[in-house]
């Protein structure tokens, strides 16, 4: 399980493929220099609950993964981030959505490959 770390103390536990794709949502917002509310599901072991933490440019993130290997990148899983990420809301994390396979890039690999 890889870590969010946010503002370079709060360490806070994701799969590597989840954050692969909250990166890349992440990096969107903050090339903009947009602030926005990130928030999860907690796991059981910390309650069951909701946490949610502000994302702004002028805070620290590491994204630290786990593996050795990029995950790769589901299209439509993605899309869905991004416009939650747009929303009064901010960034909910959801469920991964759509079939696996087809709408799949590798993050290494540059787009039209």
């Amino acid at each position: 399980m890889g870590k969010l770390v946010y503002g370079g103390t709060t360490e806070i536990g994701f799969e590597d493929r989840v954050l692969a794709h909250l990166q890349i949502v992440v990096g969107l917002k903050l090339r903009r220099k947009e602030g926005f509310f990130f928030s999860w599901r907690d796991e059981q072991a910390v309650g069951d609950g909701r946490s949610a933490i502000w994302i702004d440019p002028a805070i620290p993130l590491l994204f630290r993964y786990s593996g050795g290997r990029q995950p790769s990148i589901n299209k439509q899983w993605l899309e869905q981030l991004t416009l939650s990420s747009n929303s009064a809301q901010g960034l909910q994390l959801t469920e991964e959505i759509g079939a696996l396979g087809a709408d799949e890039v590798n993050a290494d690999t540059p787009p039209g490959r």
